[in-house]
This record gives C-alpha cells, structure tokens and sequence, in this order.
C-alpha cells in the first residue's frame, strides 16, 4: 500500500493551507480523500417515483439500499473494502477519472484507457492507474488493441470483479439507465434544500454542468421553477443535456453556453429570484482520490476565478433574492475569504446563517463563519464540502 505523500502531490504551501482548517489532523483529512466514505449517495427523481420503489427495486435483486435519516430523496448503498487487489502479468492502465471510478467497483470503459498492452479477450487483468497503483482486478471483454486503435473509443473494455471497494455500478443499473436516480453526494444535495427553489421562482443555476444541481432543482419544485442553467463547457455541456435527457426533464430547463464571469453583461435583462453558484474549484474535498498533484497556486487562482464568477452571478438577482455558493474544496481561500471579500466589496450583500444542524461551522476567525456550512471527510464521513447563503438587501 503507497503512503499517503506518494499518492497527493501538494506542495508544503498548500499543507500549511490545510493545516489552517484541520491543524494536527491535517494527516486525517488527507488519509481520508484516499478512500470513499462508508456510504454511497443517488438521489431519487421524485418527479417520476419514489424513494420506496427504487429500494424495493434494488432489494428485489439483492442490493442492500437504505434511506437517508434526514433527507428523504437521498438513498445510500453501504461500501465494503478495502480489497487487496492480485497483481497479474496482464496490465491496463487508465487514466485518474477512470482510475477513481474503477477504485469503488465501476467497469473499465475505452476512453479512460491509457495502455493496454497484449490484453486478449477472457484475460484477468490488473487495471492500474497511471502512477501504477492497483484499483481493481477485471476480465478483459475485448481485445484491447483493436479498441485503442478504433477511430471512436466507446463500450466496456474490462468487466471490474475485484476493486478496491465494492459498491453497486450505479452507472449500470437499470434505475439509472431509466433516469430513475442521479449519483450525487449528499453534501451536494444539501446545496438545493438551502437556496429552496419554489415554484413561479426565477432561478438560474450559473455552472450546471453535468446537471446534478439543475436537476434536483427541478425536483425539488416539482417542476414549476423556471430555471436557467448555464455553463462554458462545450463537451460537459453535452453531458449535461444527455443528463436532462435521461431524467425525462429537458422540457424544465433553458441551457445556454456561456462564460459565467459575464452574465451581468451578456444576460443583463435577468431578475432571478435565486442562484446557485458551484465554481470550479481545486476539488480537495473530492473523495476517493486514488492519486492528486496540486499546488498553492492552484488554489489562488482558483479563488480569483470563483471571486469573478459570484460577483456577476450577484448582479443578475433582483433585490430581496438569494444566492447559495458551493464548492466541492476545503480551502478558506476559495470558501471563506471569497465570501467575506465579495460582501466586504459589495454593500448589497448579506451572509444569511444556514440552519441545517448536519455538518460543520465555517472556520473559525472569521465574521461569518457561524453562518456557513462545511462537510469535512475526515469527520462527517462525507465529502468535503462549503456552503454560503448571500441574500441582495438592494
């Protein structure tokens, strides 16, 4: 087994970042991003069933489901692991995304497939990722020269049967397949609860892609919300509107490709009554990681780019409305400091406290750190997460 520091490449500026939240624990928080959690989060489509039929369903095939004490759209299967994975002659490496998805039981599918050398059909495999670790033992299902020299890389190249830890392929199943469910964590779903999208409400979602925000807004209003969702993606676009497409719920949603930073500019005729801003962001909080490289500088430029996104994301609220910002990171200097900077510039905005008893306070030594909500890997058993509620006083 690697250590900790052979598998996250931070440089000592962005541990002393760290350091800053999680103090002598900060060795906690990292050996908790190298594995998943002990539950694996979907959300329910309650447009189209019910939390009840979906475990009914995966109980009828013998899959342990269960419902989330609090939230009654978020079910979660229980992971089990780790596994030791058999070293073989028979070797595919794949690239990170593929690697982390292989990691909790997924199939190797032919895009995230970096090497495949003399791997024939019916072959075990080990499928690595490209640093070398181990994720999972699989049975070749293809012969993967002829899929790497393909003009379009599609389909299953591996069926997984022994990874790290094993979770039902959510991916796979027939409920997912029939835009029944979304995969999505559930400090991620406590984004929608918090900006409480209501029906006849304006609300625009300001980094859609793929879509699991969108979608639960959607939901949760049942589908009386007019919502716009924008993102500057070309291919997470596509995902996106592939996403809506399996939900059954392209008909509730205006998309437009655009780069967020100017929607003040290119869309100055909006009133929204809410927003929701999830940037990109460095994705500390992000588990598992089977491998990472990041540095100090990636979180500071991470934090102007977040800054610039929530000012023009503020601008298009009419007075009285709310914007909730998110982030899948850890960093005060992209949660914290972005907020307090941006109402410290703008006299219109007010930090509203969150009240949601599960999770964590902001930092503190800030102003407003009992206001916000934190989910922390390392205590919660989640991912790490932020959440801010601004409300525009004018």
């Amino acid at each position: 087994m690697k250590e900790c520091s052979e598998l996250l490449h931070y440089d000592s500026t962005l541990l002393k970042a760290l350091e800053r939240i999680y103090g002598k624990d900060v060795d906690g928080f990292l050996n908790s991003i190298l594995s998943p959690g002990s539950r694996l989060y979907i959300r329910v489509n309650t447009l189209r069933t019910s939390a009840e039929t979906i475990i009914d369903r995966f109980n009828e095939r013998g899959v342990e489901v269960y419902v989330d004490e609090e939230l009654e759209e978020a079910l979660y299967f229980p992971v089990k692991g780790p596994f030791k994975v058999n070293l073989v002659d028979k070797v595919i490496v794949v690239d990170k995304r593929a690697a982390e998805s292989i990691y909790m039981g997924a199939n190797v599918y032919a895009p995230g497939v970096l090497e495949c050398k003399d791997v024939r059909k019916g072959n075990e495999v080990t499928v690595v990722a490209e640093d070398g670790t181990p994720v999972a033992n699989a049975i070749a299902l293809v012969n993967c020269e002829e899929v790497l020299k393909a003009d379009i890389r599609r389909g299953v190249v591996a069926e997984t049967v022994n990874p790290v830890y094993k979770a039902p392929k959510i991916r796979e199943s027939p409920e997912y397949l029939e835009g029944l469910i979304y995969p999505q964590s559930l400090a991620a779903m406590y984004v929608t609860h918090v900006l409480d999208p209501r029906p006849g409400e304006l609300v625009v979602d300001a980094c859609a892609a793929p879509g699991g925000k969108t979608s639960h807004i959607v939901e949760y209003s049942r589908g009386k919300a007019h919502v716009i969702a924008f993102d500057r993606s070309r291919r997470r676009l596509s995902e996106f509107l592939t996403n809506l497409e399996r939900l059954r719920e392209s008909q509730f949603v205006e998309v437009w490709r655009t780069d967020s930073r100017y929607l003040h500019l290119d869309f100055s005729w909006i009133r929204a009554d809410k927003v929701v801003m999830d940037p990109p962001c460095t994705a500390l909080g992000v588990r598992p990681k089977v491998l990472d490289s990041k540095t100090y500088r990636d979180v500071e430029n991470a934090s102007r780019y977040q800054a610039q996104l929530l000012r023009s994301a503020f601008h298009i609220l009419k007075p009285g409305g709310v914007l909730v910002y998110s982030t899948c990171t850890v960093t005060v200097e992209e949660n914290e400091e972005v907020i307090e900077g941006f109402v410290e510039e703008v006299k219109c905005a007010e930090v509203i406290e969150i009240d949601i008893k599960r999770g964590a306070r902001g930092v503190l030594g800030y102003r407003y750190s009992d206001a916000f909500l934190r989910f922390h890997p390392n205590i919660h058993d989640t991912s790490g997460y932020f959440i801010a509620k601004i409300v525009r006083k004018c």
